[in-house]
């Protein structure tokens, strides 16, 4: 930009540049984008507004994690694809206690966020659960995730007979009714014994809770196929 010279009365003055005022230009893409890990849904990370690196105070965050017996064995055998994502990148530090039988997981002075203690928390305990470690790896990875956990009996009081034939209406032949059930609402779904896990998004989740209970309640599986059906074709107008 050029600078224009005044003479007045034998002297001269300079004129500063004029700066122009600038408008920042708004982001038109204001919606958050659905991304899809090892067939389960959320909202991907890359698009939700970062979090606030917050000061680890002295008295660091500790959460435990109890393992069942049964779980032992699963939990030894894919102990590095848990201790790999939890300390490599959430920056927090892990171990088994054997005397209390509890995952410990704590923040240290490398701890970017707080709050990653409390997602290491819930990937452990989705493995405990039950799920599978890359299924369990999309709590991670994606936001809005949540583990909802209910019993046969909290829908239904069965005993006997009565609820072995429930739990095999909600699993099906070779599994089926289960797998048909996480394909069109994107969840993942452990049974165990009297009681259900499901992870996904929250309008996922209810989705499938609603699909479960119709058959608990007795409802034969193509009816429960036919409402599924409906839904996933609403989901699909509305996304």
């Amino acid at each position: 930009m050029a600078v224009e010279t005044v003479e007045e009365s034998g002297e001269e003055w300079k004129q500063l540049p004029v700066k122009k005022a600038t408008k920042r230009s708004a982001d038109a893409k204001n919606g958050m984008e659905v991304e899809e890990i090892n067939g389960i849904e959320g909202v991907s990370k890359a698009h939700t507004s970062a979090p606030k690196k917050a000061k680890v105070a002295p008295s660091f965050e500790f959460r435990k994690v109890p393992v069942p017996r049964n779980r032992f064995t699963p939990l030894k055998e894919n102990w590095m694809k848990i201790f790999t994502p939890i300390v490599e990148h959430l920056k927090l530090q892990v171990r088994f206690n054997l005397k209390t039988r509890n995952v410990e997981i704590r923040s240290c002075a490398e701890t970017e966020d707080v709050s990653n203690v409390q997602k290491a928390a819930d990937f452990v305990r989705a493995f405990v659960y039950g799920f599978e470690v890359e299924d369990a790896l999309a709590l991670l990875r994606l936001e809005n995730l949540f583990v909802e956990t209910f019993d046969i009996k909290d829908v239904k009081t069965l005993k006997g007979d009565h609820l072995s034939r429930a739990i095999g209406r909600l699993s099906g032949k070779g599994g089926r009714t289960r797998f048909t059930i996480e394909n069109v609402t994107k969840t993942r779904i452990v049974i165990a014994d009297s009681r259900i896990h499901i992870l996904g998004s929250f309008q996922n989740i209810q989705v499938a809770m609603k699909a479960l209970c119709n058959l608990i309640l007795g409802s034969p599986p193509s009816k429960v196929y036919g409402q599924l059906r409906n839904v996933a074709n609403r989901l699909g107008d509305r996304l």
